[in-house]
């Protein structure tokens, strides 16, 4: 009997219809602009559609040219929910959204399995958000495709980019690291913080990323090392916050959407 991860967030931070859903998603990548390469991987953010879905959109539209060669998607987000030392993965052989499951990669999970730092742990899954909002992105991108989705709790960088490096693969292979940036500042002060993070970032320096730079943080130092180590280059394709997308200035989160080629 399959196992499948329910969705969990389907109705609060993205439609519960399939069709609503679909016709947001097409519309926040028909207003993104991408530049038809095919990066390795990306930075995007897991907010609330109405929040974040433009600027994940900025990194997705980037993806598009992995239609015809991507099989599997490597992705890792933060644990909001449960407290975790390390990577926790699933159980569950696909995970569900409203435009059908997803199928989990058990063959290429197991490659990381036998690192000390990865245990399977669902409670860690079951109410967590960063990984599912990304999913309804990537099902209107790929006809068929596999994740390997990892949460990714109290871990080092070189924890992470050895999970990343076993899972790396060549074309076939896509890697989406979900974080928002600040949280709960105002416009302006978010700006600026964003902005200093967004250079981090670039600059592949993931030691300069503090607790309040981005809730990935963890995920992030560990892209950044391999991505060092592998000679890829990061480039920042939208930077915005709740305030330039839906509501209050004086209080919001920051979101950003980076590709690494």
């Amino acid at each position: 009997m399959l196992t499948v991860r329910q969705a969990a967030v389907a109705g609060t931070f993205y439609p519960a219809d399939a069709g609503e859903l679909m016709e947001m998603v097409d519309q926040f990548m028909a207003g993104a602009k991408g530049n038809g390469g095919m990066p390795k991987a990306v930075i995007a953010p897991h907010a609330g559609y109405v929040y974040s879905g433009p600027i994940a959109a900025s990194a997705y539209t980037h993806l598009v040219g992995g239609r015809e060669t991507v099989q599997r998607v490597i992705l890792l987000g933060p644990a909001h929910r449960v407290a975790l030392r390390g990577l926790a993965a699933s159980s569950a052989q696909a995970f569900a959204t409203p435009l059908g499951d997803v199928p989990v990669d058990q063959k290429a999970l197991a490659n990381v399995l036998d690192l000390p730092q990865v245990r399977i742990w669902d409670e860690a899954h079951a109410f967590e958000h960063s990984l599912e909002v990304h999913l309804p992105f990537l099902q209107r991108l790929y006809k068929q495709f596999s994740i390997v989705p990892l949460v990714v709790g109290e871990a080092s960088a070189d924890e992470v980019s050895e999970v990343l490096d076993l899972l790396w693969g060549g074309p076939e292979t896509a890697v989406v690291i979900s974080s928002d940036l600040s949280h709960f500042h105002d416009y302006t002060t978010a700006q600026h913080l964003d902005e200093a993070t967004a250079q981090a970032i670039m600059a592949l320096e993931g030691q300069a990323l503090q607790y309040e730079s981005a809730c990935g943080r963890n995920a992030i130092r560990g892209l950044l090392n391999i991505a060092r180590a592998r000679g890829l280059n990061g480039r920042l394709v939208d930077l915005r916050n709740s305030g330039d997308t839906s509501g209050s200035r004086s209080r919001v989160v920051g979101y950003g959407a980076f590709v690494f080629e």
